[in-house]
């Protein structure tokens, strides 16, 4: 889809010590990554750009910058595969186009039904209420 258009250049890696457990080699090796895309920058088509901008997604700045840390594997190699893997997955969520929806009438038995559980609870509600006397 659109993620094969997105080039290695057009995306940088930061590299970051990772948080959580892993004990004296989480201390010393950075294999957290942090994915930076610039949105405006990219070769995706204006329409694709306006697109992933408005999409809503926490990760996409005011600047137009998608930003994806990764750090769930304990190699940097991984992360970063993870990182880009996210990024594919992003871009073509929003950009896929949404389905409109087509508004449905509720079936004959949906109104029989409806209409049964309603003289139900009114009965039962009449039930409730105290004996006249006038009849």
């Amino acid at each position: 889809m659109t993620a094969r258009k997105i080039d290695e250049n057009e995306y940088e890696f930061l590299t970051l010590r990772a948080s959580g457990p892993g004990g004296q080699h989480i201390n010393k090796v950075e294999t957290a990554v942090q994915l930076r895309f610039d949105v405006r920058a990219s070769s995706l088509s204006v329409e694709e750009k306006q697109k992933l901008l408005v999409h809503g997604d926490q990760r996409i700045s005011k600047d137009g910058i998608i930003l994806i840390k990764a750090k769930n594997f304990r190699s940097q190699e991984k992360n970063k595969l993870d990182a880009v893997k996210r990024l594919h997955n992003l871009i073509s969520k929003a950009i896929k186009k949404k389905k409109k929806r087509i508004a449905t009438k509720p079936g004959k038995a949906a109104k029989e039904k409806r209409l049964k559980d309603k003289k139900k609870s009114g009965d039962k509600k009449n039930l409730r209420s105290k004996p006249s006397f006038n009849e």
